[in-house]
């Protein structure tokens, strides 16, 4: 049955005392967490290390099967569902953004290719960095359980090395040896997207709030995503779109007004656009 919101989970859930960082067990996690068997957004980045597992994890409709060990990452505000078996093996780390940007001036999350919004949820493990991972992860839960003194520095550290031996799987060519400005400002101006996509859905906008020209902005967006300023709004609104038709029960005028449209007749054509077929099309074909 679907819901008319979904619910929307932050790292709180796991408990009162915990703020920013988090690991469980795969084995069991639905009598502790039900939550995450049914679809949810959430506002912390979760890393799922499969060892061994049957079933498939749903992240905004890419459908992930679990036949082989593999990292999943579900980033902020995607919708996501997880149904694997009982007796799946394997960890859960959950953490939020201003947790592991605590270790460095500057938001290097931005950095690693595969946190970026483009990038695909998984990366297939092999034998010798399953192997690699199993160390680092037992190290992890190991000082996660212990919670000594400066535990959280230590944490962080073992966290980087994770995100680290992932993105040399994801991205064999290296990570950003230097600091970028361009990439930096682009994902400012997608957190800002994510925050008013609903209200201003002009660069303009979004230029001002950055302190930036219109032409400056979409200037670096293209030299660091491949596409304007304007593409990456309405790719962020076709998104929820999405989401709304999908995983919700609103009908086409109230997805409509909820995204800021001033008529249901603009937003079918601005869907229509975007995807090639009208809302009720998509949402006859995804039912």
């Amino acid at each position: 049955m679907k819901e008319t919101e979904l619910p929307v989970c932050n790292i709180g859930l796991f408990g009162d005392d915990v703020r920013n960082f988090c690991m469980n067990d795969l084995s069991g996690l639905f009598e502790k967490f039900p939550v995450f068997e049914f679809p949810h957004k959430q506002d912390f980045y979760t890393l799922i290390i499969v060892e061994d597992a049957e079933g498939e994890i749903v992240i905004d409709n890419h459908k992930i099967r679990l036949n082989y060990p593999k990292a999943i990452i579900i980033k902020p505000g995607c919708v996501s569902s997880i149904d694997i078996n009982r007796k799946a093996k394997g960890t859960l780390i959950c953490f939020t953004e201003v947790f592991f940007s605590l270790r460095y001036n500057n938001n290097i999350l931005s950095q690693f290719s595969f946190l970026q919004r483009e990038a695909k949820p998984y990366i297939r493990l092999n034998n010798e960095k399953k192997k690699k991972c199993d160390v680092l992860i037992k190290l992890l839960f190991e000082e996660y359980s212990l919670k000594k003194r400066e535990s959280d520095k230590v944490l962080r550290s073992y966290l980087n090395i994770v995100l680290f031996e992932l993105e040399r799987l994801y991205n064999p060519t290296g990570f950003l040896k230097s600091k970028n400005l361009k990439r930096e400002k682009v994902h400012e101006f997608e957190l800002l997207i994510d925050q008013y996509f609903s209200t201003k859905k002009l660069p303009s906008s979004y230029a001002s709030l950055l302190n930036v020209s219109p032409n400056y902005l979409n200037k670096i967006c293209k030299e660091e995503t491949g596409q304007t300023a304007g593409d990456l709004i309405r790719k962020r609104i076709t998104i929820e779109a999405k989401r709304f038709m999908y995983y919700t029960n609103y009908n086409i005028n109230e997805i409509a007004n909820k995204l800021g449209f001033e008529n249901t007749s603009y937003f079918v054509t601005f869907f229509k656009k975007q995807t090639a077929t009208t809302p009720e099309q998509f949402r006859k074909n995804n039912s």
